[in-house]
């Protein structure tokens, strides 16, 4: 029974991980590149078919643009907290002057905000 559950688990993680990288309209292939993991591998985790080590599982979560406990199904975020964890882990991938204009441009809108209440 034991093999059955890790099995299980396996497959429920190769389905988020399909489910997310079609979300941001990634091949496979376009997957496996921005990884740096072959299409075989992509394809072996997405059908629950092998386990990976944590170093492809962090390339995965990378390519990925979202939060490792997602993925795994831990997320204990509302939807809310789960689109603003979403959005920063797009913006820690972005380069360090795209990601200062994507801050002030978040100021500049709360403060925006805060002068109309």
């Amino acid at each position: 029974m034991g093999s059955r559950a890790v099995s299980q688990g396996l497959i429920e993680l190769g389905e988020r991980i399909r489910k997310r990288r079609q979300e941001i309209h990634l091949s496979q292939e376009a997957f496996a590149e921005k990884a740096g993991v072959s299409v075989n591998t992509v394809s072996r985790v997405e059908g629950g078919q092998t386990a990976m080590s944590i170093e492809i599982f962090r390339k995965m979560v990378k390519a990925l643009e979202t939060d490792a406990n997602e993925l795994m199904g831990d997320s204990i975020l509302s939807d809310g907290e789960n689109h603003i964890s979403s959005l920063v882990c797009r913006i820690r991938h972005l380069e360090k002057r795209e990601q200062e204009i994507v801050m002030q441009t978040i100021d500049a809108l709360i403060d925006g905000i805060d002068k109309h209440r």
